[in-house]
């Protein structure tokens, strides 16, 4: 038969129990806080990539328009495809509506080029903030995340081309042809055939 523990052995025991719990359940409320702070950072980078993206669209959308215009009309109009000649009005509203859809503000706001690429970087902070827990100030502290997106173009065709005859452009190789004669806008792809926009870092 064993003996039971000597009232003096128990009397040390329990302190030892309670300090093994104490320290469990700091540890476990440190890695709720990481969790907390990695979600607020998962969201603001979240934020900041579509506001970045938002941005770049617009502006791509606003080549598609200026290069609708220009066939036809304009005897350079194959430099719209160079993907450099909008003036960007719209891009920050647009990054903004976007940013507001994932509950956070823009920041701030700049024309950029990356690899001679045009497109927007954005800084954004999340609206919400990190939550409360045991590391002090983290109820207050709002997450941020900057993204930038540039506006690639994506069609190649020969310079010594007629702008003002059909002209052949392989997108990557989708072949797009265009009769600045007998022109109508539908004839366009999608945008995205003719530039790409994604997110430079």
């Amino acid at each position: 038969m064993t003996p039971g523990l000597a009232d003096g052995d128990r009397g040390q025991t329990l302190p030892i129990y309670i300090w093994l719990t104490g320290i469990l359940l700091f540890v476990a409320f440190a890695f709720f806080a990481f969790a907390q702070a990695a979600s607020a950072r998962n969201g603001a980078q979240s934020a900041a990539d579509a506001a970045a993206l938002a941005a770049a669209q617009d502006s791509r959308d606003e080549l598609m328009l200026g290069l609708e215009t220009a066939i036809g009309e304009d005897d350079q109009w194959l430099d719209w495809l160079n993907g450099d000649l909008f003036q960007g009005a719209g891009a920050p509203a647009a990054a903004q509506r976007l940013a507001d859809q994932n509950d956070s503000d823009v920041t701030a706001f700049a024309s950029t080029q990356v690899n001679s690429y045009p497109g927007y970087r954005v800084e954004i902070e999340t609206r919400y903030t990190v939550g409360d827990s045991i590391i002090p100030g983290t109820e207050s502290q709002h997450a941020k995340a900057h993204a930038t997106a540039v506006i690639q173009p994506r069609c190649d065709f020969d310079t010594a081309a007629d702008s003002e005859k059909p002209v052949e452009l392989n997108c990557d190789g989708e072949l797009v042809n265009i009769d600045p004669g007998d022109f109508d806008p539908e004839d366009l792809p999608d945008a995205s055939v003719l530039f790409s926009v994604h997110l430079a870092e």
